[in-house]
């Protein structure tokens, strides 16, 4: 893992850019930490860290979670033969 201050960062990004290929690249901001660089491997691994920081999603577990704990949830295999049939009405 490095470290870098913003300013470091902004005037070499193309050597962060690929330092990040081999570990995380902390930034800092007056000695604070406030980012990160991260290798992207795989598009999945966008979706799934974009969705596990979004309030929004949060939000749909905690729900969902709630219902579950209701009664009111579904089977999984249930849940994908409805999907399924959705994709077959929209197809």
């Amino acid at each position: 893992m490095r470290i870098a201050s913003v300013a470091d960062v902004k005037a070499r990004f193309s050597g962060y850019l690929k330092a990040s290929e081999k570990g995380p690249v902390v930034v800092t901001k007056n000695g604070r930490p406030v980012a990160m660089l991260l290798s992207v491997t795989d598009e999945d691994e966008i979706e799934r860290m974009l969705l596990a920081h979004s309030p929004r999603f949060q939000k749909l577990l905690d729900v969902a979670e709630q219902q579950i704990r209701e009664g009111k949830g579904i089977r999984h295999d249930d849940f994908w033969a409805q999907v399924e049939a959705e994709d077959k009405r929209s197809g």
